[in-house]
């Protein structure tokens, strides 16, 4: 489970066999423990939304809207040597924003 703020939002394109892919890149900001101190995890994650069941979930996002993804962790692409990571999505679970 990743959660984080929406930075951007592809638009949706169509793999050959017609399957929606939605790319969604994340921030995510969290206070963490190591070795006992305290610490502040930032990061930005690329996540990969495909499958049409997911694909109502993420048209109702924007840039700034809290998610929790659910997935797992893959190359970006299969060319030899790329090591960079991509978040593919099994759940998108927008949540709530409150107001002050």
């Amino acid at each position: 489970m990743f959660g984080g703020v929406v930075n951007r939002i592809s638009d949706t394109r169509y793999s050959p066999a017609g399957v929606p892919i939605t790319r969604l890149t994340l921030d995510h900001r969290s206070a963490q423990t190591e070795a006992g101190l305290p610490r502040e995890a930032r990061c930005r994650l690329s996540v990969l939304v495909c499958g049409a069941e997911l694909q109502p979930l993420v048209q109702c996002l924007a840039p700034g809207h809290p998610v929790r993804v659910h997935g797992f962790l893959s190359r970006a692409n299969h060319r030899h040597g790329e090591l960079q990571l991509v978040l593919h999505a099994t759940a998108v679970e927008p949540l709530i924003i409150e107001e002050d």
